[in-house]
């Protein structure tokens, strides 16, 4: 679970499309230990909900309008149902008070989640060492081109 082996600290990993363009990424090294991998992925959503309302509110400067309600895309169950329980449990207690603004996200209706397959999940590019060829395909499935080989 953990991406360092030294502090077991995991990263978080954010994309933002609009459309079919990549606009934004970023892949940080959470700071706090997260003891489930559930918990890792609820920091990054947090994360993403952070960097989606400043680009929300940047396009809207563009376009004069307010954005539209983003999906953050989640290949974890459990992570999605620790974003939309807003009621403090046993297994969130010990989560920095601030990783639970997702939870306001979700709740005030600026964030979908939407779950899906592990297959499916771009960011892993950018929190895991990949082989080749799964490298290769996320890189394919975000437009980005090896430009040696054009």
């Amino acid at each position: 679970m953990a991406g360092d082996v030294e502090d077991r600290k995991s990263t978080s990993g954010v994309l933002f499309c609009f459309g079919r363009s990549l606009v934004s990424w970023q892949s940080q090294k959470q700071p706090m230990v997260a003891l489930l991998s559930c918990e890792a992925e609820y920091i990054a959503a947090s994360t993403a909900a952070c960097q989606g309302i400043w680009l929300g509110r940047l396009l809207g400067s563009f376009y004069g309008k307010a954005a539209s309600v983003a999906t953050i895309h989640i290949d974890n169950q459990s992570t999605i149902q620790l974003c939309k329980n807003p009621v403090f449990h046993g297994q969130s207690k010990h989560i920095e008070t601030r990783f639970h603004f997702i939870r306001d996200c979700v709740e005030s209706g600026q964030f979908t989640l939407r779950k899906i397959h592990t297959d499916d999940q771009l960011t892993d590019i950018l929190t895991k060492v990949l082989g080749r060829d799964r490298s290769k395909l996320l890189r394919s499935k975000l437009g980005v081109i090896d430009v040696r080989n054009n």
